[in-house]
């Protein structure tokens, strides 16, 4: 999609959720250029592959921002930009000439999404995804979390207030600076936790047959047949009266996940097999 053709985005964002929010604006059709330290991207060491993905047509420049030669460069590359994306903190980018007041001084037009832990006056408090979902109820230890849920949802929080702000300027011609936190996108996430409809027993919280997880004679299923229509379908499918817990174990014990995966297919149910995640991670003890 070329919806952002001609959008200039620069970045200063360095690990996950700037860089994820960034590959999303260049599927967009934006013209990205990064600016990491001397020292590069940590992201770039403990994960090239996805690093490289993430940053595929991407112009990556290596700038010391605390030097006047690495400030003017920066400057040069605003000039002609629409949107800054950056993830360091307050105090960091007041440093590099980079706050919401030296940029709207500076360059009056430019958009700025400023990706930070917490939102304002916390903005500078220590957190990473973990913290921030175990705030909110979303880890059950000792398990650690599957995916790095905040990260990825402050990502997309970021690509929508980047978007919203290009259209206010379109309308009257100011740039603006907003803050996007990654615990708001957690608190956001666990909405459906705290309002009860995910809790342990809830309807969707394994409270109501057939939205559920039943272990097959290979593997699990999923099975989410919420609405009526489905519901009676399934039914109907296993020859049974009505959906029940109970009488789902049987049933769906009797074939492995893909057969079941596959005869859901046929008839239009939504049940799918669960992709196992990969293994070799040890808890700590």
């Amino acid at each position: 999609m070329n919806l952002l053709a001609g959008i200039r985005v620069v970045s200063t964002a360095l690990n996950l959720p700037g860089p994820a929010a960034c590959a999303r604006l260049r599927e967009l059709g934006a013209a990205l250029a990064k600016v990491e330290p001397p020292s590069g991207d940590p992201f770039e060491q403990y994960r090239p592959a996805w690093y490289a993905r993430l940053h595929r047509d991407v112009r990556v420049l290596r700038l010391d921002l605390k030097s006047p030669e690495g400030r003017e460069a920066m400057d040069a590359l605003l000039h002609d930009a629409d949107l800054l994306v950056t993830a360091q903190r307050r105090a960091a980018l007041a440093r590099m000439g980079l706050d919401a007041g030296q940029l709207a001084e500076r360059f009056p037009r430019l958009c700025h999404v400023a990706i930070a832990g917490h939102a304002p006056p916390d903005e500078d408090v220590a957190g990473h995804d973990l913290t921030y979902l175990a705030t909110q109820g979303l880890v059950q230890p000792p398990a650690m979390p599957l995916t790095l849920f905040a990260d990825m949802a402050g990502a997309e929080r970021a690509v929508s207030a980047a978007l919203a702000m290009l259209l206010a300027r379109e309308r009257d011609g100011r740039g603006r600076s907003i803050t996007t936190a990654l615990a708001d996108a957690a608190r956001t996430l666990a909405a459906p936790l705290h309002e009860g409809l995910t809790s342990p027993g809830a309807i969707l919280g394994g409270g109501y047959a057939g939205y559920n997880l039943y272990a097959a004679s290979e593997g699990w299923i999923a099975v989410a047949a919420l609405e009526p229509h489905f519901a009676r379908r399934l039914a109907e499918a296993l020859e049974i009266p009505e959906l029940s817990i109970d009488l789902l174990k049987d049933r769906f014990a009797t074939r492995t996940a893909r057969d079941w995966q596959l005869w859901a297919r046929e008839r239009d149910l939504p049940i799918v097999a669960v992709r196992t995640p990969p293994t070799g991670r040890k808890p700590i003890e």
